[in-house]
């Protein structure tokens, strides 16, 4: 996991994370903002990774560009994953799987009836 960390500081998506998904909430009060932070949330990074994830099942047999980058994303963003504030890992895992999927049919030439 601190290779995931290192990877994903390195290449700013820390940091890119906090800017755009934590809010400054400065009309709410104290307490509540509290609270807010309490919950356990999803990784916007993960929810991206699973969504292009399936995009490369769908279309990673025709085209072998969407697996590749699926997977170079997930591992490049994994490290933004904090155990504290967030869920769980599994939209990574999901994302990267089905990227992975849509990988091996595109080298084995199959082709699957979802779409076509």
């Amino acid at each position: 996991m601190k290779f995931f960390n290192k990877v994903s500081d390195f290449f700013g998506f820390t940091k890119l994370k906090e800017k755009l998904f934590r809010k400054d909430q400065a009309e709410i009060s104290e307490a509540d903002r509290e609270y807010i932070n309490r919950i356990k949330g999803q990784n916007p990074f993960g929810i991206i990774s699973m969504f292009i994830g399936g995009v490369s099942f769908a279309f990673g047999p025709l085209y072998v560009a969407f697996p590749i980058i699926t997977i170079i994303f997930c591992v490049l963003t994994f490290g933004t994953f904090d155990r504290e504030k967030e869920d769980n890992p599994w939209t990574f895992i999901i994302g990267f799987c089905l990227a992975l999927i849509g990988l091996f049919m595109n080298l084995g030439g199959v082709v699957h009836e979802l779409i076509f």
